[in-house]
């Protein structure tokens, strides 16, 4: 709104509206200005004096009632995975989509690895923002800035893995466990009665989101499984080069292989590995999220399934979330749980 001195002129002052609504001129001034600290009460009851007295224009009374748009970050990790990508680049597209909601979001990349950055870029970007989505580590740094911002009403929640003891208000994203059991189901149906050694790349395990995928994923190799041998946990932090890498030696080192389970992203450097060693066709190969990446490798067979998430569906639901905080309901008041589904050659969309 424009400052008091370059509004139209009304026969009303502001004196006027303060005392038809009982409140000081400088609490007329902080309604008329849309700033903060005056209660919903005293700001209704400013805007009917106003309105009554014919003070503004009825378009800027609308805007002085609806209240302003809640300024939300997303800290995403920067680097190759094609899925955080993706889900950055949902957060700019969907501006239309969140006009109901009265939101606006922003994408911020960060180093993914890195606790004590990450804590930093919480604390930094929660001091200008009602609401922060992050990936987390598991690190008493990070569960501390998630602590301090609660403490300071900044709404935190926590996207695609969660993080344990933090006083986060929801976390979104799929049952991260039961992924792993998923991926674990797959690849042992997929081998049929094959005896042998299975290897396993995470992007790391202080996500705990990964930790919860390997146990699942070996929970099941035991319980239905047990012919089936886990070796070799590399972990590649969800880049390509490094995933490349860690599959070579993976492979090289166990060449009796006939499972592999990419635990997070960049799948790329895994596949071309395989395909650099000429075993692209003769293991079973599972992985998580379709992107551009992964469907070339479901396509030409070196993938063989997929267990994925919706990230439209993530970034949606994380605005749903922070509506219900502001509004007072539980957090998860109407929001679909994000569901897993699986992904093969024969059934890409």
């Amino acid at each position: 709104m424009p400052p008091a001195s370059t509004l139209p002129p009304s026969r009303s002052r502001l004196e006027d509206v303060a005392r038809a609504a009982g409140v000081s001129k400088a609490t007329v001034d902080r309604v008329l200005h849309a700033r903060k600290g005056v209660r919903s009460a005293t700001v209704q009851r400013v805007v009917k004096a106003a309105a009554q007295l014919h003070y503004l224009p009825d378009d800027n009374l609308h805007r002085i009632i609806r209240p302003r748009p809640m300024e939300l970050v997303f800290l995403v990790p920067a680097g190759t995975n094609q899925f955080i990508q993706m889900l950055g680049d949902y957060v700019g597209l969907v501006e239309k989509q969140l006009e109901p909601f009265n939101v606006r979001c922003r994408r911020v990349a960060i180093e993914g690895f890195d606790p004590k950055g990450l804590a930093a870029a919480l604390l930094r970007h929660g001091r200008r923002c009602d609401g922060i989505a992050f990936v987390p580590l598991e690190h008493a740094r990070v569960r501390a800035a998630v602590d301090q911002l609660a403490d300071a009403g900044v709404h935190v929640l926590t996207l695609l893995s969660d993080l344990a003891d933090a006083r986060r208000a929801a976390y979104v994203g799929v049952d991260n466990r039961a992924a792993g059991r998923t991926a674990g189901y797959l690849l042992g149906r997929m081998l049929g009665k094959t005896r042998g050694k299975v290897g396993l790349i995470a992007g790391s395990l202080a996500y705990r989101g990964h930790e919860e995928r390997e146990a699942g994923f070996l929970q099941v190799l035991a319980e239905r499984f047990p012919q089936l041998e886990v070796v070799g946990l590399r972990e590649g932090h969800d880049d390509v080069e490094q995933n490349y890498r860690q599959a070579s030696q993976l492979l090289q080192q166990h060449r009796e292989l006939v499972g592999l389970y990419n635990i997070g992203g960049a799948a790329e450097g895994i596949g071309r590995a395989l395909k650099e060693l000429g075993l692209a066709q003769q293991l079973v190969f599972i992985g998580h999220e379709i992107t551009p990446g992964t469907r070339a490798l479901l396509a030409d067979g070196t993938l063989d399934a997929v267990v994925t998430q919706n990230p439209q569906t993530e970034i949606m639901n994380c605005v749903r979330v922070f509506a219900n905080l502001r509004a007072g309901r539980d957090a998860l008041a109407g929001v679909e749980p994000v569901r897993a589904g699986i992904a093969v050659c024969e059934n890409l969309p």
